[in-house]
């Protein structure tokens, strides 16, 4: 057997581990024995001596712990193929054959914590996110080989969150061909093209499909205003289905001018709709109240703790506006996929600002992650996209 580092911890600390969540904080540690380099693997004690799990270490880290299994086994390439596997049952059972963009890996939720990977057509990106995953960024890629046989695996390693690591952003080239600048996808009978090197994430906001088809059977006739829309997913959706008129407002030129080509590309011109370029906080207040169907689905506005105030104050602006510029009878789909923003705060701030527009609004029903973006339910953590359906009386 390896001889790994232990990870003790501070007496009372370990009720977390016992109850399934894959993190530990640096408060938690009393000590450390052994030599430890990031990314290593390590075992995790309480103060009583009671195996916990074992997992990537990086005492560099607010997290110190990133757990991968609560038994005492040997964890490398046969535990990383097992676990790969699962993953891949999962979107087989669901997915294979519905769309050819989907996420095949999703760290936490798939057990795998810090390694995001999503597959669009026979192009996988992969993204480590901790040393852990770093260091077996090689075997890694080995394993999505064997189990996926993609073109090419593609890293997009380029987030700031990798500097809590010590690490520094990584993107390029790991297996096969060089990939193209745009990549065709095919999502519930629409049609995008996906710049993999730097669109936003890996390239699309591929966890809001099934969001987006909800929208579609909805849209039907409707006068919809499409806030951050991005590349136009939600709109193209909405225009598929025979929406009447749509609005797109999004501060990306380059964005929005991949939008317009959307709607060539689903032969949806014949659809009236109009791009606006500028700040959605200022475009909103210079609309006319006219619209069936809002969407606002902005970027993360809190991606700390402390940034919950003003990130709150921003998200009832929005929502404000979006209830005064609704039609009788008109819906409002509102998100929010900032990570400390929780379901009770988003609802209390939605319903703020129903509140001060003088509006009666009923709540319809609550939006989330679709499959293929699995939950651990010990690591509430990994629930970050939140929406809701509202409806103007």
């Amino acid at each position: 057997m390896i001889n790994h580092p232990r990870v003790i911890l501070k007496r009372g600390k370990e009720k977390p581990a016992l109850r399934g969540h894959p993190w530990i904080f640096s408060g938690a540690v009393a000590k450390i024995e052994g030599e430890v380099s990031p990314g290593e693997v390590g075992e995790v004690y309480s103060r009583e001596g009671q195996f916990l799990g074992m997992g990537h270490l990086n005492p560099h880290s607010q997290i110190t712990v990133r757990l991968l299994t609560q038994e005492k086994e040997v964890v490398g390439n046969d535990f990383f193929k097992r676990r790969i596997f699962k993953a891949a049952l999962l979107r087989d059972k669901h997915l294979k054959g519905k769309t050819n963009a989907y996420r095949v890996i999703n760290g936490e939720g798939d057990y795998l914590p810090g390694l995001i990977v999503d597959q669009y057509g026979e192009i996988l990106v992969l993204q480590c996110l901790t040393a852990g995953m770093e260091r077996l960024k090689g075997t890694l890629t080995h394993l999505l080989v064997e189990e996926h046989r993609p073109q090419c695996i593609y890293e997009r390693s380029d987030m700031a969150t990798r500097r809590e690591e010590g690490l520094p952003e990584s993107r390029g080239l790991l297996y096969g061909k060089e990939i193209p600048e745009f990549v065709e996808i095919g999502e519930h009978g629409c049609r995008f093209r996906v710049n993999l090197k730097k669109g936003q994430k890996t390239g699309f906001y591929l966890d809001q499909r099934e969001n987006r088809f909800l929208l579609k059977g909805l849209s039907e006739g409707k006068n919809i205003l499409d806030c951050f829309c991005y590349t136009g997913a939600f709109s193209i959706h909405a225009g598929s289905r025979g929406a009447r008129e749509i609005t797109l407002i999004d501060s990306s030129e380059e964005a929005l001018a991949m939008a317009e080509g959307h709607f060539s590309l689903n032969q949806l011109e014949g659809i009236p709709h109009q791009s606006i370029r500028g700040d959605v906080f200022e475009v909103m207040r210079e609309l006319e109240p006219k619209y069936d169907i809002v969407i606002l689905d902005p970027p993360p506005f809190a991606k700390k703790k402390g940034h919950l105030q003003s990130a709150s104050r921003g998200y009832k602006d929005l929502n404000l506006w979006a209830f005064r510029l609704l039609n009788e009878e008109g819906l409002l789909f509102t998100f929010s996929c900032s990570h400390h923003m929780s379901w009770d705060l988003f609802q209390k701030i939605v319903f703020s600002a129903a509140l001060d527009s003088g509006r009666n609004i009923q709540l319809l029903g609550r939006m989330g992650h679709p499959w293929d973006h699995p939950i651990n339910l010990c690591h509430p953590e990994g629930e970050y996209l939140r929406g809701l359906i509202c409806r103007v009386l």
